[in-house]
């Protein structure tokens, strides 16, 4: 069934509205013909009739004036004592770990498990046949599928932003494919070369978490999440449109097949996107209303493939349109073992390896945070284990758990996953609460979706 295309389609419609700014701007100004209007720094404008006189820093407070005071983040250290930024995360966290679980038994938390589960599946077995090819077959679907379930139940389970859902992303996937062209190059066995790559990657994403220098990303600015949200959102529409206009130039698809792919994306998308908007109608009751909109992507996913297959028992071979495939034996692409040959890499490319890890870093740390900066932003309404306005809380944990996880997907040979943009925010948005202007309340923070929606995902590969 062609439901690939509208599965990405649906991820973008969930998505942030990412022109929403952070919280905690330096400056407010009151309104009227006269304002007085005091920074941070504490330098005050008087406007008067249009004009504007700048007044010397003072220390008098006046009671018209407002001060902002610095946020949490803006008052911590670069980098921080062994394990400390950790210890922090990890103290705020735990002691609500029974809540993380009792939260999230109820309905909404449910449909957010069904929709993420086709939005996170999709990309898994796509990038693994870009996994495939980029490495000759080395590392293919069912090694993204496996990484993508054992991994993501992991971080689910022990990380300090249970929110945040993990996947492979297009830098990465860029990444691996030059290394595996490298490896080419130099006459390197490339799983034994990609392992001690992401071996040394580890060790220093786990440097980087007992230091605490995911702090570095305060000062990242607005203007910088947003550049990261667009991008990342362009691609993903970009390759849901392009695939559907492929069926219509493919040598391989007919006119019939191209027709039906847009169909059946078209119905995916229109009845998830209707049915979600359904919240902010008149019609049923509030129960029913919410209970609608939670499911909509999951209902549209859903009558998608069924249109899908009702066409093909209709119409036989001319109505059959490409579907997700997924092994059906659980072993490696190649038929490989389990286990990386660590010792067939030469002694000096094993200490080579260290420079092509530093840009593997890079990719990883940046990928990481700044979309957990994303989820964490104070639009969401997030309060467990969480300093007021404070963007940085839960990161030292989830670095350690990321370089954890690499190390064991690089001995594994599993490709490395990181925090994925849109499903993440999509994540969110789907345990958001909303009052009846559409604005959020609050949001469900829990670990059972993204414990339910990646085993669901392994189910996938074992049955």
């Amino acid at each position: 069934m062609k439901v690939k295309s509208a599965a990405i389609l649906l991820v973008i419609s969930q998505s942030v509205d990412y022109g929403e700014a952070f919280s905690g701007l330096s400056t407010r100004a009151s309104i009227g013909p006269r304002a007085v209007v005091t920074t941070s720094a504490g330098t005050k404008f008087v406007h008067h009739q249009g004009s504007t006189i700048r007044a010397t820093r003072s220390k008098l407070q006046m009671s018209q004036s407002t001060s902002v005071a610095p946020s949490p983040e803006e008052n911590s250290a670069l980098f921080e004592g062994f394990g400390k930024g950790i210890a922090r995360d990890y103290k705020a966290r735990l002691p609500l770990y029974k809540s993380d679980i009792t939260d999230g038994l109820n309905v909404q938390c449910l449909a957010a498990t069904l929709f993420l589960f086709f939005a996170c599946l999709a990309p898994a077995v796509g990038f693994g046949g870009l996994y495939s090819t980029a490495t000759n077959g080395a590392i293919g679907t069912i090694e993204m599928v496996s990484s993508t379930a054992i991994c993501g139940m992991i971080y689910a389970l022990f990380s300090g932003q249970p929110l945040t859902i993990i996947g492979s992303t297009g830098p990465v996937l860029a990444f691996v494919a030059c290394l595996a062209q490298l490896g080419k190059a130099m006459n390197l066995p490339f799983l034994p070369l990609y392992a001690w790559t992401g071996l040394w990657t580890s060790a220093i994403l786990f440097l980087s978490s007992v230091t605490s220098a995911s702090n570095l990303v305060k000062y990242l600015t607005r203007f910088t999440d947003e550049i990261f949200s667009v991008l990342i959102s362009t691609i993903f529409v970009v390759e849901a449109v392009s695939d559907i206009a492929g069926t219509f130039t493919s040598p391989a698809s007919t006119l019939t097949k191209a027709l039906l792919t847009l169909s059946i994306a078209s119905v995916t998308y229109g009845t998830a996107t209707v049915l979600k908007g359904l919240r902010n109608t008149v019609y049923f009751t509030k129960s029913i209303r919410n209970n609608i909109s939670n499911f909509a992507p999951t209902i549209g996913v859903v009558l998608g493939s069924l249109l899908a297959r009702s066409a093909r028992l209709a119409h036989g071979a001319e109505a059959l349109l490409p579907a997700l495939a997924i092994p059906a034996k659980f072993q490696t692409t190649s038929g490989r073992p389990w286990l990386v040959p660590l010792m067939d890499l030469p002694m000096w490319a094993r200490f080579a390896s260290f420079l092509p890890a530093l840009m593997a870093t890079v990719l990883l740390f940046l990928d990481q945070n700044i979309t957990v900066r994303l989820v964490n932003n104070p639009t969401y309404k997030m309060e467990k284990g969480r300093r007021k306005g404070n963007v940085l809380d839960g990161m030292h944990a989830d670095m350690l758990i990321i370089s954890i996880l690499t190390a064991f997907q690089s001995v594994i040979g599993f490709p490395w996953l990181v925090a994925a943009t849109v499903r993440s925010i999509s994540h969110v948005r789907a345990l958001s609460k909303f009052d009846k202007d559409g604005k959020i309340q609050s949001s469900i923070e829990q670990r059972v979706t993204g414990l339910s929606i990646h085993a669901l995902i392994g189910s996938c590969v074992i049955f």
